[in-house]
């Protein structure tokens, strides 16, 4: 039941995006299309839920019992860039249109501090390898979710008439401060 809650918490109650405002890049610059929100979404979420997993792995099995964890910031950037090089090399073999549609934002996956704070976190509030996975996985569907939501707004957006003054930019961050209050309204369901 704990690792359901961690999951729920992670996605929904302390979402990465919406609660603690981390990656809040991608979150602006990749929600104006819904395939690419969800394409971004999918990949940031693989990314994480690795992420949670090795660094969970180089922190209890390396840099604690060889009290080394000054290096844990460091240690957390290298695996993140390592794994983010490794999906885009990926989506740029298995996918080329997919490639070009992230564009630059996929490469910004390394310095998506969403994925390093999920990092910190997970060593933070010293979960299991399994709650760390899944404390992973509910970061990415958390991410992935704030993403759609904002994706689907906007693109519904461009059709309705919007005032001169609140197009573009203005817009963005309004439905995202709205977003982030309607998901702080569940803070407190689950505190794990």
């Amino acid at each position: 039941m704990n690792i359901i809650l961690i999951f729920l918490s992670a996605a929904i109650v302390n979402n990465l995006v919406l609660a603690y405002f981390l990656g809040i890049c991608p979150f602006l610059g990749v929600s104006k299309r819904l395939d690419t929100a969800v394409n971004m979404g999918l990949a940031t979420t693989f990314v994480m839920t690795l992420a949670a997993v090795i660094t969970w792995l180089i922190n209890n099995l390396i840099l604690i019992p060889y009290d080394l964890p000054f290096l844990m910031n460091v240690t957390f950037i290298i695996v993140i860039a390592s794994l983010v090089q490794l999906v885009e090399m990926f989506i740029k073999k298995m996918s080329p249109p997919l490639y070009r549609s992230l564009g630059m934002f996929l490469p910004l996956i390394v310095t998506n501090c969403a994925i390093f704070g999920l990092a910190l976190f997970e060593s933070l509030r010293g979960y299991s390898l399994l709650e760390g996975l899944f404390f992973g996985l509910g970061g990415g569907v958390g991410f992935t979710l704030a993403l759609v939501l904002m994706a689907g707004i906007r693109e519904e957006l461009e059709f309705a008439d919007v005032p001169r003054a609140l197009q573009g930019a203005p817009m963005t961050l309004l439905i995202a401060g709205m977003l982030a209050l309607a998901f702080m309204g569940f803070a407190g369901l689950l505190s794990v």
